[in-house]
């Protein structure tokens, strides 16, 4: 298992889990956005227990995405575990490293 993890501001968080989904090979709609939409309002990022996590299931590949917000804050803390190959690592980290960005 691997994971990597960082921040991005809220304001990206769909684009990312939309570009996330589609390297992990699944679709991510409005459906999907909702549910993320309404379980990330009651999220601290520090609070162990007060992250959520949402899987993402490829034919080929998965990931779950754990996310919780800064309180006070734009941000949103975001880890991506499982079974990541070295591709699927690299791209979760450019994602994260980009959507940090102003």
């Amino acid at each position: 298992m691997a994971e990597v993890g960082g921040w991005i501001w809220e304001r990206n968080l769909r684009s990312f889990l939309e570009l996330l989904s589609h390297y992990v090979g699944c679709d991510f709609g409005a459906t999907d956005w909702e549910t993320v939409v309404l379980a990330v309002e009651e999220t601290d990022d520090e609070r162990a227990d007060g992250w959520y996590a949402y899987p993402l299931v490829g034919e080929a590949r998965q990931a779950e995405v754990r996310l919780a917000r800064s309180v006070g804050g734009d941000e949103v803390s975001v880890t991506v575990h499982g079974p990541l190959t070295a591709d699927l690592r690299l791209r979760a980290d450019t994602l994260l490293s980009a959507y940090a960005m102003r």
